[in-house]
């Protein structure tokens, strides 16, 4: 299942998934991951949930970051949910190629049982009439 996180630069979104992620962290029964473009989030998070800052790892194109969300899969059987900052600022993503990059993340999620929570920086008008039907959060 992939949950979106969507709104303009500065209203909240990354503030609005480090709430869920720890809320989650008093009831999970798996591993939880927040991925973001750096370290700055460490201190916001609850000590269960790990931080894994993309500054670290040479992750730049959609392809590479794909690769790098199995990797982290692969090697922990445990994860349950997988938050995403700033997807469009991690990799040269546009908001045009949106749509097949989150629908590759959720068949991930689903051969996987992973959940994934992704926020996005748009305005909700600007979303692709194909990621609607996505839950927004």
């Amino acid at each position: 299942m992939v949950r979106l996180v969507v709104g303009e630069k500065g209203t909240g979104k990354t503030k609005r998934m480090l709430e869920m992620a720890n809320d989650l962290a008093d009831t999970a029964h798996g591993s939880i991951i927040f991925v973001d473009k750096n370290k700055k989030s460490m201190y916001n998070l609850k000590y269960p949930i790990r931080l894994v800052s993309l500054e670290e790892y040479p992750v730049r194109d959609t392809k590479s970051f794909i690769g790098f969300l199995c990797g982290m899969i692969a090697s922990d059987h445990d994860i349950e949910t997988i938050f995403i900052d700033r997807l469009l600022s991690l990799t040269d993503l546009e908001l045009e190629g949106l749509t097949p990059m989150i629908k590759e993340i959720e068949r991930l999620g689903e051969i996987h049982h992973v959940q994934f929570v992704v926020s996005i920086s748009c305005a909700e008008s600007e979303l692709p009439e194909a990621l609607k039907r996505y839950e927004t959060v």
